[in-house]
């Protein structure tokens, strides 16, 4: 068995994620997470909603595990993420796609290259996805962007980019962090539509946001932060 099928999403049972008394701190200062307590089953999607610094980009981050949580375990694909190799992380990360708030493209690659990259770094072949990703491209918006550099896109187009990236793997489970920031309501409905058809063909969705009315359209449950404790884990009217 290769490193990668460890993690096969057919040998999870039960949650894709389970949090069990989380608690998390930089350094020496108060926990930004106190005794946090959930899960997110295999192919479920949720929004993460609290006001600035209620926690969810620490959340996030421990998620995709960028930061360790000082206390309690986090289960992923039902293994404990402290017990799991350094080696073998990588190879973990790739299933988990990720929409960061300050985007990540590579200065250097144009649109095209900086969406295919999750598929190139995996050991995919151009001619074997070139028209996916054109395809993905089109639909966020971006079809007469393709070869542009992102030092000429606009902050909305970053974003759907930033967004292609992170879904065009169809990752496991994805993330997003104010995925509808910067851009108009029309653009983030379309948005919507593209997590939700991601969610029907199987990833598990986490999107942390602001945005009252995309929370309230969705009717999907929501899990609400306030000051590092998760005080609402159900479906809408938290935020």
């Amino acid at each position: 068995m290769s490193t990668d099928d460890t993690y096969s999403m057919q040998d999870v049972a039960g949650p894709v994620l389970r949090f069990s008394g989380v608690g998390m701190r930089y350094g020496r200062s108060p926990e930004v997470l106190k005794d946090i307590n959930f899960e997110l089953p295999a192919g479920s999607f949720h929004f993460l909603t609290g006001a600035s610094g209620a926690g969810k980009s620490s959340l996030l981050k421990l998620i995709y595990m960028a930061e360790r949580a000082s206390r309690g375990r986090i289960d992923m694909f039902g293994r404990d993420i402290d017990q799991i190799a350094a080696t073998d992380r990588p190879f973990l990360r790739r299933r988990i796609g990720v929409v960061f708030q300050e985007f990540r493209l590579l200065d250097h690659l144009n649109a095209f290259d900086n969406c295919a990259l999750p598929l190139r770094i995996s050991g995919g072949r151009p001619d074997k996805y070139r028209a996916d990703v054109a395809e993905l491209l089109s639909w966020v918006g971006l079809k007469s962007r393709m070869h542009a550099l992102p030092a000429t896109l606009s902050g909305g187009e970053k974003q759907r980019l930033a967004i292609a990236r992170a879904v065009v793997g169809r990752p496991d489970i994805l993330l997003a962090d104010e995925p509808t920031g910067n851009v108009d309501q029309g653009h983030a409905l379309r948005i919507l539509r593209l997590f939700v058809e991601l969610n029907r063909l199987g990833t598990t969705v986490l999107i942390a946001t602001h945005d009252e009315d995309l929370v309230a359209r969705s009717g999907q449950p929501v899990l609400h932060l306030d000051n590092g404790r998760m005080i609402h884990y159900g479906r809408g009217g938290a935020a």
